[in-house]
């Protein structure tokens, strides 16, 4: 931040006292999320608002951009409209993030690079909070914490609370139900007890916009050595369990799938063999007689038919 106002003042220098456009704005901080509108104010005869446009200085390409109303600008620098009334243009910014708005701003004469005919900057700067963080820092690694942490009488506890702000903000832990506060970011607890159970609030608080503030709560529950002991090995049964019976309902289903299709393909052949009936007798002769013309020569005197 000191930064920033270094270079609004060093920007400023450089332009003439005798400038014919003055660029009006908020003289403090504005809150990101909110709303602000900048005016271009034309004090010459020889102008007027068709004429002059708004700029932006960018610190990463140590140059001015012009803010206009195509599709780039809009990618570049969202949220913002534009509107000429009377003597004035304005620039609307409906939502201000502090990525794309914080920064020097000014009113420039089209057509022209003097400094005589630019206003003076203005600076706009932003003020913001993110969410909090917690994290379990007791050990060498940094764990997050979502909501629970689960240690074992007797060890250290060490938890940092950090979010990201225009300002370094002031943290403080408290013990929701007890007078019991520490100003720091991170709560330490040293061989901790079964009493040191409950729930603790990190509070973050903007150091100039009282209004920033964040809270964030988590619950830290004390076991015992032995109990904690038996719930991991009750954890690591419980694992191994759920696995054996996830694999028997995996081979449940084959086994009754497998069963399915046995019994719809036995069905299936079973009704093909019925649909073909008995053999056709009405396709055969007509039986044949000894005496008849038909009969082959025979040496019994059977009278029975040959067929």
């Amino acid at each position: 931040m000191k930064g920033f106002t270094l270079l609004a003042i060093i920007v400023a220098y450089a332009y003439s006292s005798h400038a014919t456009l003055l660029i009006q704005g908020p003289d403090k901080p504005v809150l990101e999320n909110g709303n602000i509108t900048l005016r271009c104010l034309v004090s010459s005869s020889e102008l007027n608002t068709s004429q002059v446009h708004f700029e932006k200085f960018s610190k990463y390409l140590m140059q001015w951009y012009r803010l206009g109303e195509g599709y780039m600008y809009r990618r570049c620098f969202p949220e913002f409209t534009l509107k000429r009334e009377g003597d004035s243009l304005l620039l609307s910014i409906s939502r201000v993030y502090s990525y794309f708005h914080q920064g020097l701003y000014r009113c420039v004469a089209d057509n022209t690079t003097t400094n005589e005919n630019a206003s003076q900057p203005l600076a706009i700067t932003v003020s913001y909070m993110r969410e909090l963080s917690v994290y379990d820092v007791s050990s060498s690694s940094r764990n997050f914490i979502k909501e629970n942490l689960h240690v074992t009488a007797g060890e250290n506890v060490e938890v940092e609370c950090s979010t990201t702000a225009s300002e370094k903000p002031q943290y403080l832990w408290q013990k929701v139900g007890e007078d019991w506060i520490q100003s720091s970011s991170k709560l330490k607890l040293k061989k901790v007890r079964m009493e040191d159970s409950g729930v603790y609030a990190c509070v973050a608080t903007h150091p100039t916009e009282s209004s920033l503030k964040k809270r964030l709560n988590i619950s830290i529950t004390v076991l015992p050595a032995s109990v904690n002991s038996f719930q991991q090995a009750w954890f690591n049964s419980t694992n191994v369990m759920l696995m054996s019976l996830a694999v028997g309902l995996v081979l449940l289903v084959l086994i009754l799938s497998m069963t399915a299709f046995l019994v719809r393909r036995a069905k299936q052949t079973k009704s093909t063999k019925s649909t073909k009936g008995p053999i056709d007798d009405h396709s055969q002769k007509k039986p044949i007689y000894k005496a008849s013309v038909e009969s082959l020569p025979s040496t019994s005197g059977d009278t029975q038919p040959l067929v």
